[in-house]
């Protein structure tokens, strides 16, 4: 079975083809670093994580571009509230994020491109636009995309109006628009605000959407692969992407594959500062091991809308405790491997990874090998098929901590003890151990041992 993909534009799964083989060009809208990242953050880039890494591990080469907006309303408010620049502002938190993906093991990404490094590509793209007749100024506004001109605005989203989960932005409010849905691609600044020389008026900044085509078209030319990113940027930002490109460039389509993860509430609500709801994902990691976030989150499918709750960790917790405990006693196994079974469990987990990166059925998969290795045994290549497949996931323990040390000096010592037929030195070595949490299991083929 090939790699089959969920296709937003086309709503359907289709069978991934690459415009240059296997080389794959990949673009997800990334953060407006004016806060501190959240789960919803963690939620999109954790699973877009796992689909680099699956993909990579598949045989494709990915380049992975995500932008950072490092300039907007938000962070200009911000600055004003701070009494501080813009800049200081998107470095600070910029910086708060990277830290926080580092700490979910989110590491696939080969480029971040900030939207004012690119400033040059921006005022290029929006030249373009004003000169083939699909875009208008405004004067002491700004220049809009004129809607008229692209007949084809929301084939991605099947609409054309804002809706209540729509992410938008206030740039593109003008009482002066020829449509009420024409956004903005370049703004004038008001005074106080970052401004650069710009051919229309005395000094500007960009719109939202202007930035991820401009980057793009920097990296990638006028058409690429895969764009993702969460689906509340399905409309507007990511149509006005669509009308910006192929409008600037005549070429269709902007991108084969566009790829959007589900949403996320928090107990039934939308996150958000006025509800007090907004979950930071620095706080959650004081509580959470990283590994048990980044489960919970590839375990569940990336396109299905998550409604989070804490309570809902603690039956991945007990899974993961599952898989890790599966682990320390393939360590310290000696049994045989049925390597039919690894071969079995290698292709049919591959087979649900390329249906649209089934990570729920997958995990199915991988617990009945459990099951399944408990009763017949494995050891050295079941413990190696799992290190290969955790190169997706990033979730398993395969170190030693300090405790899994501790007790494997203890069996040994027990183990000596039995030898010399010291017995009870073994029966208080055992009862240490229970003391302790830790089950052994005297087997033919030696000591397992297991947590409580």
């Amino acid at each position: 079975m090939a790699l089959k993909v969920y296709n937003t534009l086309t709503r359907k799964k289709e069978l991934f083809k690459p415009r240059k083989g296997k080389k794959v060009n990949l673009f997800v809208c990334g953060i407006t670093p004016q806060d501190f990242a959240h789960i919803g953050h963690a939620k999109t880039y954790i699973q877009f994580d796992l689909v680099v890494k699956y993909l990579r591990y598949s045989g494709f080469k990915v380049f992975y571009l995500q932008n950072v907006t490092d300039l907007d309303d938000k962070i200009i408010d911000k600055s004003k509230k701070e009494k501080t620049d813009c800049k200081t502002i998107a470095r600070k938190y910029e910086k708060e994020y990277h830290n926080d993906m580092g700490a979910l093991n989110v590491n696939c990404v080969d480029k971040f491109a900030r939207a004012t490094d690119y400033i040059r590509e921006i005022i290029k793209q929006v030249e373009t636009l004003m000169d083939k007749g699909f875009a208008y100024g405004i004067e002491d506004d700004g220049i809009y995309f004129n809607l008229n001109k692209f007949p084809e605005y929301g084939k991605l989203s099947g609409r054309t109006t804002e809706e209540a989960e729509d992410s938008i932005s206030r740039i593109d409010e003008s009482k002066e628009k020829i449509n009420r849905g024409d956004f903005c691609l370049w703004k004038v600044s008001k005074k106080g605000e970052p401004k650069w020389k710009d051919p229309w008026f005395h000094g500007g900044r960009p719109g939202w959407h202007i930035e991820d085509t401009a980057i793009t078209e920097s990296f990638f030319g006028p058409q690429y692969d895969i764009h993702g990113g969460s689906r509340d940027l399905i409309f507007p930002h990511h149509e006005a992407e669509i009308a910006q490109m192929e409008s600037a460039s005549g070429k269709k389509p902007l991108v084969r594959y566009w790829v959007h993860t589900g949403f996320l509430n928090v107990e039934g609500k939308k996150m958000s500062k006025s509800l007090g709801n907004v979950i930071i994902i620095k706080d959650l990691l004081k509580e959470y091991d990283s590994k048990l976030i980044r489960y919970f989150f590839v375990a569940n499918h990336y396109r299905t809308p998550i409604d989070f709750s804490k309570k809902l960790l603690e039956p991945y917790k007990n899974s993961l405790q599952r898989l890790n405990d599966f682990i320390i006693r393939l360590k310290n196994s000696r049994e045989k491997d049925n390597i039919k079974l690894i071969e079995k469990t290698k292709n049919i987990f591959i087979e649900a990874m390329d249906d649209d990166f089934d990570t729920p059925k997958a995990f199915s998969i991988i617990f009945d090998f459990v099951r399944e290795v408990n009763k017949s045994g494995g050891g050295k290549k079941t413990l190696e098929f799992l290190k290969d497949i955790d190169s997706i996931f990033n979730i398993l323990t395969f170190e030693e901590d300090k405790l899994e040390k501790e007790i494997t000096k203890l069996i040994e010592k027990r183990e000596k003890a039995r030898k010399e037929k010291n017995y009870k030195e073994a029966d208080k070595i055992r009862e240490e151990l229970n003391e302790k949490g830790i089950i052994l299991e005297d087997t033919k083929n030696g000591v397992r041992w297991k947590k409580l």
